[in-house]
């Protein structure tokens, strides 16, 4: 397989852009596949924003749904995408709340986000973007997934949050 072109963060837009991506993306944790859009005929999307590495968004026909229940609590709002809901994780033995995101009524923009989902790298096992396992933006409030072929340096570090 050809590897990814090399991409700078400081070259992706603000707003974000949102795109789909053909790559595999899967999420693993406590030995079950959270999710895996070989599974489904829907791409995963992405989203690019300056200074962040991408966030997936995987269609719900990827995702075991059977493992996951809106958390109800906790929202948060994005100036771009709109009112976030979250999702928790509950497998035999491990409970991880709020994992993951959707947004249920994105903007107009955005809308294509509806019926996605996206997790946060630190809260899993492993994410992998085809065959490359993810390392999870550091910081762990915008929830990138940073893959061999990104440039950063990227929000989320000590000291970065100004930005």
């Amino acid at each position: 397989m050809a590897q990814p072109p090399i991409e700078s963060v400081w070259d992706y837009p603000r707003p974000p852009r949102l795109e789909t991506t053909p790559q595999r993306i899967r999420v693993l944790h406590a030995g079950h596949t959270i999710a895996d859009t070989a599974t489904s005929v829907q791409p995963a999307l992405r989203i690019l924003e300056t200074s962040h590495p991408p966030v997936y968004y995987l269609p719900r026909a990827a995702v075991d749904l059977s493992l996951l229940t809106a958390s109800g609590a906790r929202q948060s709002f994005c100036e771009f995408k709109g009112l976030a809901t979250y999702w928790s994780l509950t497998i035999p033995g491990y409970a991880s709340p709020d994992l993951a995101w959707s947004y249920e009524a994105p903007t107009a923009a955005y809308s294509a986000l509806r019926g996605h989902l996206a997790f946060y790298a630190s809260r899993v096992d492993q994410c992998w973007v085809d065959d490359e396992r993810v390392v999870p933006q550091p910081g762990d409030f915008y929830g990138g997934w940073i893959t061999s072929n990104l440039r950063g340096p990227f929000k989320g570090d000590p000291g970065t949050l100004h930005w």
